[in-house]
């Protein structure tokens, strides 16, 4: 009997014909049968405020939490604003860090990317999110960073359609599933 694993995945990107969004799409796709990725919207998460969290936090964060704790990996997709990451996505990661040191990332493996229409890819949003991810403890997985350039000549009828890129990615995405494989269960799944 073959265990599902689940992976949840965040698009950084709000936009209804985001490129993140078509990636994580199409990765869901294209990954193994025992294996599920299920996107979790990040447009209804209000900016992060301490005074409205802990036992009364919004009920969009609490849902958000419990995706990520409900999740054996995530994966996370952000487009590159202004030189870093969405500020949408690092509010969602703002609220996923808490409480401090028990943060329903803390020790949930993650595997990031980041997609622009500029030929660098959206490498300075990866370095940002990296060190996010790392002040969380997440546990990011060991690979080379995936980086999408010119990605808007790259998606076509919402897919990620080049070939180089959709296999780097989902080469990326295999090793997050063997971490996943190979990582103890803390609760009902590796995140929780």
């Amino acid at each position: 009997m073959t265990v599902t694993i689940n992976i949840l995945g965040l698009s950084g990107s709000l936009r209804r014909q985001s490129a993140h969004t078509a990636i994580l799409r199409t990765v869901a796709e294209r990954l193994p049968e025992h294996v599920r990725l299920t996107l979790h919207g990040l447009d209804s998460i209000p900016p992060y405020n301490e005074d409205d969290d802990g036992a009364h936090a919004p009920q969009a964060v609490i849902a958000l939490r419990a995706a990520v704790a409900a999740a054996d990996g995530v994966l996370i997709g952000s487009p590159e604003y202004n030189h870093g990451m969405s500020g949408v996505l690092k509010n969602a990661l703002d609220w996923l860090s808490r409480p401090h040191g028990k943060s329903v990332l803390q020790g949930c493996p993650v595997l990031s990317f980041t997609a622009s229409p500029a030929f660098t890819g959206g490498v300075r949003a990866h370095q940002q999110l990296n060190e996010t991810l790392w002040a969380i403890q997440a546990v990011q997985v060991v690979y080379p960073q995936i980086v999408i350039g010119n990605v808007t000549s790259k998606i076509d009828q919402g897919k990620l359609r080049d070939e180089s890129a959709r296999a780097f990615l989902l080469d990326g995405v295999g090793v997050l599933i063997t971490q996943i494989a190979n990582a103890p269960m803390r609760g009902r799944s590796r995140c929780s």
